[in-house]
């Protein structure tokens, strides 16, 4: 498989409903209170990196502890299943310490390039062509910058609701897509 439109679409809007960063915007905000700046682009930079290099590392590590990508991906549905939960019924099943400074740890990891991003490339990858996915995380990196450098007129321009309706709306494209892709790996683990 090659460049393909409709997979940049789609993993895209799998990667902006995972990393949901507009939700984040209030948990941004108040770290930018807490501790003043925000490198917007160092931040962006790293969790572009730890994606890519995740995206083909992962895939090693996999082999490497006898776990195939079906598998995986199956894994990686519950996932984002239990993840699109929390977005549309407002509740909190992963609980994780606030962090105490903005820097690239709580930035870029976990934050942008967490443990539901890295399930997420990994299951994508059995589903859509290499090149798609990069230029999807590309475009989504873009979309994180642009968020982190105008958060505060984001939050102020949406408000609470507007924020809360939005993760809604990605929290049940995510379940379709969660389910669409257990659908089509499954099969692959009884064959």
């Amino acid at each position: 498989m090659a460049f393909n439109w409709k997979e940049i679409f789609t993993v895209s809007m799998v990667l902006f409903a995972v990393i949901d960063i507009i939700g984040s915007v209030p948990i941004i905000v108040d770290l930018r209170n807490k501790v003043g700046h925000i490198q917007s682009e160092k931040a962006s930079v790293v969790a572009m990196i730890i994606m890519i290099a995740f995206l083909f590392v992962g895939d090693e590590i996999l082999k490497l502890i006898g776990v195939d990508t079906s598998s995986f991906a199956v894994a990686g549905s519950f996932v984002l299943f239990f993840l699109a939960l929390e977005m549309i019924l407002g509740i909190r099943l992963y609980k994780d310490d606030n962090p105490s400074t903005a820097s690239i740890v709580p930035i870029a990891f976990p934050l942008i390039a967490g443990a539901g991003t890295m399930t997420t490339l990994l299951s994508l990858r059995a589903a859509y062509a290499t090149v798609n996915i990069i230029i999807a995380i590309i475009i989504n990196i873009a979309v994180v910058y642009l968020v982190l450098k105008s958060s505060s007129k984001i939050e102020k321009l949406l408000g609470a609701n507007g924020l809360g309706v939005i993760r809604k709306v990605f929290g049940v494209i995510l379940l379709a897509i969660a389910v669409k892709l257990f659908a089509a790996n499954v099969k692959l683990l009884f064959a």
